[in-house]
């Protein structure tokens, strides 16, 4: 079984990761799995109807929009990161928290680095599949490395001109 970092009531921690990512072209084992975006709009129903847990990877180009109605249906979201400098997953992340209120695991997948930590975190972000062989710590490291931020954002932080009592500034 493989093992991804996640974040918990604030805590990241190291767990097994029970969902099996299942490309398109292959016959989904027993338990619970992750499929494309594609094969979940064909098969969908199918999956769900055989009682386990789905969750869907959306690559880069494509749009969380189209996963809309059937939210509450799917377990996990996982955004694909196909290298690390870019961020259209971030943007994934913020549309289901924000306006989606999705409220499933979201998961970075592809090029995740530690270093991302923090605005992944920002961003909505809660399970995590690092590249780089870092440890929880040092996710917790990284996420809570700056102490003010200076915009709202997922996370729910108040932005420094709001701590500072400005928060009529903007």
């Amino acid at each position: 079984m493989s093992q991804r970092i996640r974040l918990s009531q604030g805590a990241f921690a190291l767990e097994d990761d029970r969902f099996t990512t299942v490309a398109d072209d292959e016959a989904p084992p027993p338990g619970d799995i992750i499929v494309s975006v594609a094969r979940f709009q064909a098969d969908g129903d199918a999956l769900l109807a055989q009682g386990r847990a789905v969750g869907v990877r959306v690559a880069a180009d494509q749009s969380v929009d189209d996963l809309a109605y059937d939210l509450p249906r799917i377990s996990v979201v996982a955004l694909e990161f196909p290298k690390y400098r870019d961020g259209r997953a971030y943007t994934g992340a913020r549309l289901l928290r924000e306006r989606y209120s999705y409220a499933g695991e979201i998961r970075a997948v592809g090029d995740v680095l530690r270093e991302q930590a923090l605005f992944m975190v920002r961003c909505g972000f809660d399970g995590f599949e690092p590249v780089d062989g870092s440890s929880p710590q040092q996710w917790a490291d990284a996420a809570g490395r700056y102490r003010h931020v200076y915009q709202r954002a997922a996370d729910g932080r108040a932005p420094a001109y709001a701590e500072r009592g400005g928060e009529d500034a903007l």
